[in-house]
């Protein structure tokens, strides 16, 4: 397609096309078109010579050829696919704000190894509408005909479709054989043996790929994704076939930060984590947003059509930044800026620079250059660094910026050096391109107090992501395995792929039969495969109060008010609430695991007070409560919430009943407690909370010790009121369930 002496450029028309006047199509056109009227390309494209990056360059075919110029399929199922789907997304250039989160879809769709973007955010923010109006401006795509992960055509083949990429969502319930691919039941019924499946992914490659509320999917098909994306290939492994095929989508998520924050770890897999709501509008931007949301929704045609422009100019920015990108140079030196600035941000790990690179060399094709500039490193730190910086600047202090060393200034005795020299030299400093500031301080606070709207803030008792509980009865199902333990349900999905390659013979040996169908299914024991599901693990929180003493009405009502405060979010977090009171000779169970705040109520009404202390049995009652709890399935982890000053006077044989002619010490007691406390800690999902209401004036520091011996955490709380109690308890399930 390529002509002697013409420039041949791949462009992307939202008006009459120049060559075949065909509406809003992919193009060839040669030098003699009307460049002028795109002023941001290259001067070397304007003017019609033939560019250094010539070689790069695609030779993307018009859709309006004829059969005698080129053979390809589909081209009038595609120019209508393109042309509705041109009127289907709301317009990216019509967006209010969120400039950042703009720039940053843009270059994840000109650099694929930016692996993607995260967009974090509440509700009606728009994160989902710019996930969709990006793909609106990715080119259409050339795929060998009959290919199921959209290869790209060979150099000789005559049979390629043109279509627009797709757009594929994961849906928070994928399974891992939905996402991956399978046995075709249907095709491996009629062969007699194992034929592929392709699943969501083989669909998705070289288009986007999106998944809304990250942190709620599965953590088995996030590592899935993660693996894929990292690869760039799918390897399926299983039931009879080995299949290996690409997977390069661009990858969009977001998440609402209000349901939940997702795990380190993947955050730092992608180049770009914003957050939406770091751009507040002002009241002018919410007012335009609202009459544009209105527009699209009674007026879409005018609205596309008012933004049709500027969206044409951005989708054709992108393809040809797509080839500029490979001829795009950094230096040394920038690499060594970018490199400085993650050190001083304290970013932990090295892909932050690689990134970084990524994401500069990305901007500076963006702006069609062949060198990254200040200004590509700044939008490099800002998107990439600036997030995964460990550090906040410290509003106290006045932000002290630091400039790079300059040279000194030329002496006299340099006045005849030639002009030549002085202009080589000059040339050579300015094709460094290095910011002369930074934007971290050497501390590692930022400088800039305006970019600390990237800075991911620190969150106080954030809830962290809920542990899991898999089952084989229960939840949610999530993958088929092999039959294991008493009770599971068969998966019927997963047993008929694994039986269907097998059919034809098995029909064969039963042929002679004739009271048997040939149309039926032949099942043995080797096909069965059962359902494994996870659910939500709740935390059961178990109150352990001391009720013997002076003190004693105080521990309960505030215990009870607390219990009554965590119950009342209980439903959504699944949490269970027990109360436990220890006094007179032994421990008992006033508010058995529970989620109603009625039977909280009625059973907590009367609470029995003094006596004495059996601090041992309590805390042997608790742990036993805890574990049978954790064996029913309903809850992943128990927290024992001690409310005590720690001191025993019962021992634990006195309040099991059993005999003892000796009575035990204050230390022997005391070592009761605490090896009560070691047991405890030997329990890999029970943890203690002790909070000590002891006099500080007369304390002993027992508390303390059973704090320490059980591995759990320690509060000095004197006047514990409801409130504090629950912020406590709050406090240390939140820690619990980040750890798991």
């Amino acid at each position: 397609m390529k002509r002697q002496g013409d420039l041949v450029i791949a462009f992307y028309f939202g008006s009459t096309c120049l060559k075949h006047r065909c509406q809003g199509r992919l193009c060839h056109y040669s030098k003699t078109v009307q460049l002028a009227k795109f002023p941001w390309l290259p001067q070397k494209c304007r003017i019609g010579l033939k560019p250094v990056w010539k070689s790069t360059l695609s030779t993307t075919r018009c859709l309006a050829t004829t059969p005698s110029e080129r053979n390809v399929s589909g081209k009038s199922q595609v120019s209508d696919s393109l042309e509705n789907a041109r009127y289907s997304d709301f317009p990216l250039a019509a967006v209010v704000g969120q400039d950042a989160v703009k720039v940053a879809l843009l270059l994840a769709a000109v650099n694929k190894n930016l692996r993607g973007i995260i967009l974090s955010g509440r509700r009606g923010t728009g994160k989902s509408i710019m996930a969709r109006a990006i793909h609106a401006l990715l080119p259409p795509i050339e795929i060998q005909k009959g290919s199921f992960c959209n290869l790209p055509p060979e150099s000789n083949s005559d049979e390629v479709v043109i279509m627009k990429p797709h757009f594929v969502q994961i849906p928070l319930n994928v399974t891992e054989d939905r996402l991956l691919g399978s046995v075709d039941i249907e095709e491996s019924l009629s062969r007699g043996e194992p034929v592929f499946q392709p699943g969501i992914l083989a669909k998705a490659n070289r288009g986007v790929l999106y998944v809304d509320e990250l942190n709620l999917l599965d953590d088995s098909i996030v590592n899935i994704l993660l693996s894929v994306l990292a690869d760039g290939q799918v390897v399926v492994e299983r039931e009879g076939f080995s299949v290996i095929y690409p997977c390069e989508p661009l990858f969009i998520a977001t998440y609402n930060v209000e349901e939940g924050e997702i795990r380190p770890h993947v955050l730092d897999r992608f180049a770009v984590s914003l957050s939406v709501d770091n751009e507040p509008l002002t009241h002018d931007q919410r007012t335009e947003a609202v009459n544009i949301s209105n527009m699209f929704s009674d007026k879409r045609h005018e609205l596309i059509d008012q933004f049709n422009e500027e969206t044409q100019e951005i989708a054709s920015r992108i393809i040809f930044s797509r080839e500029f990108l490979n001829d795009v140079v950094i230096t040394k030196e920038q690499i060594e800026y970018l490199c400085t600035e993650a050190s001083r941000g304290q970013c932990i790990g090295h892909r932050g620079e690689v990134f970084a690179v990524e994401a500069a060399k990305a901007s500076a094709a963006l702006d069609n250059r062949d060198y990254v500039s200040e200004e590509d490193l700044r939008t490099a730190v800002k998107l990439v660094l600036v997030p995964r910086a460990m550090c906040v600047m410290n509003n106290e202090q006045q932000p002290v910026q630091e400039t790079r060393s300059q040279p000194p200034p030329p002496s006299s005795s340099s006045s005849d050096v030639e002009p030549e020299d002085i202009e080589s030299k000059e040339q050579e400093e300015s094709n460094s391109l290095v910011p002369e500031e930074f934007m971290f301080d050497p501390e590692g606070g930022i400088v800039d107090p305006n970019l600390l709207q990237f800075a991911s803030k620190q969150k106080i008792g954030r809830s962290g992501k809920r542990g899991t509980i898999y089952s084989f009865d229960r939840g949610r199902y999530i993958k088929p395995v092999l039959p294991r333990g008493d009770t599971w349900r068969i998966a019927l999905d997963a047993t008929l792929r694994a039986a269907a390659p097998l059919q034809k013979m098995r029909r064969e040996r039963y042929k002679d039969i004739k009271s048997l169908n040939d149309h039926r299914v032949y099942i043995r024991n080797q096909d069965i495969r059962i359902k494994k599901m996870s659910k939500k693990a709740g935390t059961l929180v178990i109150f352990l109060v001391d009720a013997s003493g002076s003190m004693a009405l105080n521990r309960m009502n505030a215990a009870k008010g607390a219990a009554i405060r965590l119950l009342s979010s209980a439903y959504e977090s699944r949490d269970k609430i027990s109360l436990i009171s220890f006094q007179g000779e032994n421990a008992q169970i006033l508010l058995p695991p529970t989620r109603s705040v009625a039977m909280a109520k009625r059973r907590m009404e009367t609470m029995p007070c003094g006596g004495g202390s059996p601090l041992a049995h309590g805390l042997f009652l608790a742990s036993k409560v805890g574990i049978q709890a954790l064996s029913t399935g309903d809850v992943g982890q128990a927290i024992i919430v001690l409310i005590s000053d720690g001191r025993a006077n019962i021992p634990l044989s006195q309040s099991l009943g059993e005999a003892s002619d000796t009575k035990k010490s204050k230390a022997e007691l005391k070592q009761e407690v605490l090896e009560m406390a070691r047991k405890i800690a030997a329990l890999s999902k029970v943890k203690l909370l002790c909070i000590d209401t002891e006099n500080k004036f007369v304390s002993t520091g027992i508390a303390k010790d059973i704090a320490d011996s059980a591995n759990g955490t320690y509060n000095y709380l004197p006047k514990a009121t409801d409130s504090a109690v629950a912020s406590l308890a709050g406090q240390v399930i939140s820690s619990i369930n980040s750890s798991f």
